[in-house]
C-alpha cells in the first residue's frame, strides 16, 4: 500500500507525510484579501487544498484546517503597491471599510460552495487578532529583531540573516533582495531596504486604525498569518499551503517572524500550488483578463464565449497536477465541459445500476485491465495529489463502462467483486476527494438542507402543541408535490411525486 507523499517546497523534495501528532493534522492556508471579488486565480488554491483536506479526512486524520480572511487595510509590501486596499476600494464604493469587507467575504464563501469546497475548521479575520499581533511585534522588539522608527514598526531582516536562512523557501539569495527591492513610500525610513513592515503609522485619512504601543496605525501583510497560526496551530504544525506567488516575500517573512518568536520553524510541510495564465500569460489588470468568479459563471466578461459552471471550473482545475502551470482559454474550458460530462454520465449511470457480476471473469484481461486502473487511483492520489493521473484512469474507465450500459461488453464480463470494487472507489475518489458533483447533486443537496431546516421547524410547532402551523407546513409542501411522513420513532421523513 502507498503512503502519502507531497512535495515540500522548504526542501525540493517529495517527502512521505508523517505528521507531527499521531492521527493529527494541522494546516494553514493563506486566505484572499477582501477588498475586492475573487477571480480564477483564486479558485486553484482553495480547490487543491479542499482536495488536500478531503483526502486527509478520508485517511482518517483529525484535521484542523485554518485559512485566514484578510479584512485588515494591510501596508502592500515589496512588489506591490503601497496602498491600502480595502480603504481605497471603500471609498470609490461609498461603503465604510467593514461594509466592503461583508461584501466580498460573503461572495468569496458564495463562490466556495458553488465549488463545493469544504468549510475550513477555523476561518479567522486579521482584524479579530490584532491584539495577538501586536504581542507578536513586541517579541520581536524585545529579541532585537524588530525596531520603531515614526511610530511604525520594521523587522531587521539583514541582523535575522545573519544567523538564519533567510531565502530558503523561496530560493532567493540575500544580495539578490537587496538589489532587487523596489523603493516604495516609507523605505527611507528603513535600515535596510529589504527590511518589511510590521506594523504602519497611519495617516490621518487613513481609516482602518487600531491603538498600539507605537502609536496609531494598522499591521503589516505577514504578522497577520504567524499571530493567527501559532494561535490555532502552536508554534509547529503540519502544512503551510498557498499559491507559490506568496513564496517571497510573504511565507518567507512568515518563517523569520514567527521562528523567532516560537524558536523553531513554523510548519513542516510547505505547499504551493503554481499559476492560472490566460491565453498564455500572467492575469493582470493591463491585459484586462482578471476574471471574476461571478464573470465566469455568467460568461460576463468579454474574454468568454460562453459561461462555465463551477464543476467545469473545479474539473478543469484539477486536470493539471498543482504544482503545474494552468493555461486558462475558452477552448480548454469547453474541452473540459465535455469531459466532465461524459464522466460524470458514466459515473450516476454506475452508481445507479445494480448489475450482475460474475463467479469469475469472463473477460479476464479486462477484468485485471478494471482492477489495475482503480487500483492506481490511491498511488495517484498519494503521489502529491496527481489528480491529472487519477482523472486519466477515471476516463479509461468510462468507455468499459459506457460499453456495459450499452450492452457491448456483458456484466459477467467482470467479476462481482470487480464491479462491486469500482463502484465503491470511485464513489470515494470522485465525489469524497475530488469533491465532484452532478447538477442535480447539487440541487439535491440544497433541496435536503432546506428541508431538513422546514423538518425541524415543523417538529417544534409539534412539540409547542401549534398544530395549525404544522398542519400548514405539510399542506403547502403537498401542494408542491412533497409528502410528509410522520415516523413512529418521531422523526420525519419526506419523498418527492
Amino acid at each position: 500500500m502507498s503512503q502519502l507523499k507531497i512535495f515540500n517546497t522548504l526542501t525540493r523534495e517529495k517527502e512521505i507525510f508523517t505528521p507531527l501528532l499521531a492521527g493529527h493534522v494541522g494546516m494553514y492556508v493563506c486566505g484572499p484579501t477582501v477588498s475586492g471579488e475573487s477571480h480564477l486565480g483564486h479558485a486553484r488554491p482553495y480547490i487543491t487544498f479542499d482536495v488536500l483536506y478531503r483526502y486527509l479526512l478520508h485517511l482518517g486524520y483529525k484535521v484542523r484546517y485554518v485559512r485566514n480572511i484578510t479584512d485588515a487595510g494591510h501596508f502592500e509590501e515589496e512588489g506591490r503597491e503601497a496602498e491600502d486596499k480595502i480603504a481605497k476600494k471603500a471609498v470609490l464604493e461609498q461603503l465604510e471599510p467593514m461594509e466592503l469587507v461583508h461584501k466580498y467575504t460573503s461572495l468569496f464563501h458564495w463562490a466556495m460552495q458553488q465549488f463545493n469546497t469544504l468549510q475550513p475548521s477555523i476561518e479567522p479575520t486579521a482584524t479579530g487578532h490584532i491584539v495577538e499581533q501586536i504581542g507578536m511585534i513586541e517579541q520581536l522588539i524585545t529579541a532585537g529583531y524588530a525596531y520603531v522608527v515614526n511610530g511604525s514598526v520594521y523587522f531587521d531582516v539583514k541582523k535575522y540573516a545573519a544567523s538564519h536562512d533567510y531565502g530558503k523557501l523561496s530560493g532567493r539569495v540575500m544580495e539578490d533582495l537587496f538589489e532587487g527591492t523596489r523603493e516604495l513610500e516609507g523605505q527611507e525610513e528603513k535600515r535596510d531596504r529589504a527590511d518589511f513592515a510590521l506594523w504602519k503609522q497611519a495617516a490621518p485619512e487613513h481609516i482602518m486604525r487600531w491603538k498600539s504601543p507605537w502609536g496609531i496605525g494598522y499591521p503589516g501583510w505577514h504578522i497577520e498569518c504567524s499571530a493567527m497560526a501559532t494561535k490555532y496551530l502552536g508554534a509547529r504544525f503540519d502544512i503551510h499551503g498557498g499559491g507559490m506567488d506568496l513564496q517571497f516575500p510573504h511565507h518567507e517573512s512568515e518563517i523569520a517572524q514567527s521562528t523567532i518568536c516560537n524558536h523553531e520553524s513554523p510548519a513542516k510541510y510547505w505547499m504551493h500550488n503554481n499559476m492560472i495564465t490566460i491565453n498564455g500569460r500572467k492575469m493582470g489588470k493591463s491585459y484586462n483578463n482578471v476574471i471574476k468568479l461571478t464573470e465566469l459563471f455568467s460568461g460576463s466578461h468579454p474574454i468568454l464565449e460562453k459561461a462555465y459552471s463551477p464543476m467545469t471550473v473545479r474539473f478543469f482545475i484539477l486536470q493539471t497536477q498543482y504544482r503545474s502551470t494552468l493555461d486558462f482559454s475558452n477552448e480548454a474550458l469547453q474541452a473540459a465541459e465535455r469531459g466532465w460530462k461524459r464522466l460524470w454520465e458514466a459515473y450516476a449511470w454506475l452508481q445507479q445500476e445494480v448489475l450482475q457480476g460474475g463467479a469469475e471473469a469472463k473477460d479476464k484481461i479486462l477484468d485485471e485491465k478494471v482492477n489495475k486502473l482503480v487500483d492506481e487511483l490511491e498511488d495517484f492520489i498519494n503521489d502529491d495529489l496527481n489528480t491529472a493521473k487519477v482523472l486519466a484512469n477515471l476516463f479509461e474507465l468510462v468507455p468499459i463502462i459506457n460499453g456495459i450500459k450499452d450492452k457491448h461488453i456483458a456484466a459477467d464480463a467482470l467479476r462481482a467483486g470487480t464491479i462491486d470494487k469500482m463502484k465503491k472507489r470511485l464513489k470515494v475518489f470522485v465525489e469524497d476527494i475530488l469533491g465532484l458533483m452532478g447538477e442535480n447533486a447539487k440541487e439535491n443537496k440544497y433541496l435536503e438542507g432546506v428541508m431538513e431546516l422546514v423538518m425541524e421547524l415543523r417538529k417544534d410547532a409539534r412539540r409547542q402543541k401549534d398544530f395549525a402551523t404544522s398542519d400548514q407546513i405539510r399542506n403547502k409542501l403537498a401542494a408542491l408535490g412533497i409528502q410528509l411522513k410522520d415516523e413512529k420513532d418521531g422523526g420525519m421523513s419526506y419523498t418527492l411525486e
